[in-house]
């Protein structure tokens, strides 16, 4: 009798997992960078106005390509500031970054080992070398992530260890949520906590999103946020409520994001202020 439902079963979560794949794919997800197996390359060019101050555009980028050796195993990863994409803060990869951006001051080239992606679980390592100017340090990271599928929602936990001679030794871990509501429509719960061995604090944030696809060009995501840190005390240092307008430009490989947001500082004493983020994306992969 249980086999008999083994069918409309794995049918659902075919298509939860099919949906999530689309979505993270459209928005040029951080995720889908760490764990799709193919080559990719991902350009942002970001303008942020605001209460934080109007600044001009701000460029980034990473790349991964699999090397035609150990059974796509093997990669070569180009990143800029990967230092300051490595905890719970990052404002690089976000989607949208909810600070403003700066521009690259350094760049990143690292061989990155990985496990063929599985259902469940995903295992990478990585080391390199930082190039700042004339200065030359090496890093190393290394992730793993862990799936677990639900009756209607999904578990993905996924913990960070990296080590950089600016920052030193660090963890970060992230705890999402996942559920359909729809067949383009997710909600996603993401809790993040970041951890520096030389500050002894952690950097904390969590996400309760609602990503809308409405048709092959146009997509929509809901977002409040809650940051905070840990020391000197637990306190809360911005909230936030946003909207992404991302649109697909050209074909599979250029995107536009407009995202107006209003946060609420403890700088500023919660009171509202407003931002407005605009970027531009190119993102080569295989189907792209």
């Amino acid at each position: 009798m249980l086999s008999v439902a083994d069918a409309p079963r794995d049918y659902v979560s075919g298509r939860f997992v099919a949906l999530v794949s689309s979505i993270d794919g459209f928005f040029g997800d951080d995720r889908n960078f760490q764990e799709a197996n193919d080559s990719v390359l991902q350009l942002d060019f970001t303008r942020v106005m605001g209460y934080t101050g109007e600044h001009g555009i701000v460029p980034s980028g990473r790349a991964k390509v699999h090397l035609p050796i150990a059974e796509k195993r093997l990669h070569l990863l180009i990143e800029t500031d990967p230092d300051k994409n490595a905890g719970v803060d990052s404002t690089q990869k976000q989607t949208p970054p909810l600070k403003t951006p700066t521009a690259p001051d350094s760049y990143a080239a690292a061989l990155r080992i990985e496990r063929e992606r599985e259902e469940r679980w995903h295992l990478s390592a990585d080391g390199g070398l930082k190039f700042q100017g004339l200065n030359t340090t090496p890093f190393a990271r290394t992730r793993a992530s862990l799936t677990v599928p639900m009756e209607e929602w999904r578990m993905k936990l996924a913990e960070s260890v990296f080590w950089f001679n600016t920052i030193g030794v660090g963890e970060t871990t992230q705890l999402d949520f996942e559920r359909p509501l729809g067949e383009d429509l997710l909600f996603r719960s993401s809790s993040n906590a970041s951890w520096l061995r030389d500050t002894t604090n952690f950097d904390l944030r969590q996400d309760l999103s609602f990503f809308h696809k409405l048709d092959s060009r146009n997509a929509l995501l809901y977002q409040a946020s809650v940051l905070g840190v840990s020391r000197p005390q637990v306190q809360v240092t911005d909230y936030v409520v946003l909207v992404v307008y991302r649109y697909r430009l050209h074909r599979e490989w250029m995107f536009f994001e407009l995202s107006p947001q209003l946060h609420f500082p403890r700088e500023r004493d919660f009171r509202p202020s407003s931002l407005l983020s605009m970027r531009l994306e190119i993102l080569f992969d295989r189907s792209k």
